[in-house]
């Protein structure tokens, strides 16, 4: 006799992401001297996957990634510290936020905007995900 299991019905599909655009802060980043010396202008925009089975709780905030916490966490990382490149500041970050078990997958913009004449910015543009955890 065969088995049959039913599973239940999907009635719709799910993409969770958070957003943070155009977060401007002045931070020391950068290989010259003069980099060194002042801070600059630099953008981040960030979007976050995240499961899309979770359940929103207006009870429980752990129950979904705040982006005010996301937001406090770049603060905290490029507040006191020189970081020579922008790919090391990306990878900190990732790893800040890669320590929240909802977050799947990142992907991350960084963009110094008063560094180079004839340009509005330059920057780097990184995406990383997490493998599926047993």
């Amino acid at each position: 006799m065969k088995i049959v299991k039913f599973r239940e019905k999907k009635h719709f599909s799910y993409k969770r992401k958070i957003l943070v655009r155009d977060l401007i802060l002045k931070i020391s980043v950068g290989i010259h001297g003069f980099e060194k010396k002042r801070k600059q202008r630099v953008k981040f925009n960030i979007d976050i996957g995240t499961d899309p089975n979770l359940v929103p709780d207006d009870n429980n905030l752990d129950s979904i990634i705040n982006y005010e916490d996301v937001i406090k966490n770049i603060k905290k990382i490029t507040y006191k510290k020189h970081y020579p490149l922008l790919e090391t500041l990306a990878e900190k970050i990732f790893l800040k936020l890669f320590e929240n078990r909802r977050v799947k997958k990142v992907k991350l913009r960084i963009e110094k905007l008063d560094i180079l004449k004839n340009t509005s910015s330059v920057g780097i543009e990184v995406e990383k995900s997490k493998f599926n955890e047993s």
